[in-house]
């Protein structure tokens, strides 16, 4: 019996680590090949070395906060395995935690690039090619920030909400074309970026589970 994502290309940005790492190592598992991106070089020669998937794992360096690399992620994978079936746009997070009145011009732009305008550039040069085939799978990991506000992280809480507000309409425009567009806000998850904090939280598995969900 083949598997589930045999034949399937997908790219991860932040797929080093984390969640993208779960997501990755879940798409081999379920035979797809995957290009993995992120800004530090030897974490993604770890990555690769640990998945081990026999050459069906690439690694494409570059912070999401530049337009080109976002776009070249997408170049790569095509030029690499013919095809890109499946793009989740993992990366972001928060830069400095600070009140509004101290929030800085720089702060804002880099969490506005890390994060919003990210999900935007992936989903726009993933559709370019997308729509001549008719098929494809987008996936944006939001937060449950997204859903709410919370002190001291305005500009990451209002870049998820507009990435959520972003895939809705793009979701609409690319229905009948046989391309799926979804976020997923996921609350506390247990990663390495996770220090001496308190609450329930998420397992890896389980958010790579529901991703899995959205790539059929």
């Amino acid at each position: 019996m083949g598997k589930k994502l045999d034949g399937k290309v997908a790219a991860i940005t932040g797929g080093t680590r984390g969640i993208g790492r779960a997501i990755a190592e879940r798409f081999v598992v379920e035979g797809a090949k995957v290009v993995i991106n992120s800004r530090n070089d030897e974490k993604g020669q770890r990555a690769l070395d640990e998945i081990n998937a026999g050459g069906n794992v690439l690694f494409y360096p570059g912070s999401v906060t530049e337009k080109e690399v976002v776009e070249g992620l997408v170049d790569f994978t095509v030029e690499n395995f013919g095809q890109l079936d499946i793009m989740v746009l993992n990366a972001g997070g928060v830069g400095d935690t600070a009140p509004v009145v101290e929030l800085s011009d720089e702060e804002w732009q880099f969490e506005l690039d890390f994060n919003l305008n990210h999900v935007f550039r992936g989903t726009r040069k993933a559709l370019w090619h997308m729509v001549p085939r008719k098929t494809g799978r987008i996936i944006a990991i939001s937060s449950i920030e997204g859903k709410r506000g919370k002190a001291n992280i305005a500009g990451y809480t209002a870049n998820k909400h507009a990435i959520n507000g972003f895939v809705k309409s793009a979701a609409k425009e690319v229905g009948t074309e046989g391309i799926t567009i979804n976020s997923i806000c996921p609350g506390l998850v247990h990663t390495d970026m996770l220090e001496n904090q308190s609450g329930a939280a998420s397992g890896l598995t389980e958010v790579a589970d529901v991703i899995a969900l959205y790539t059929k």
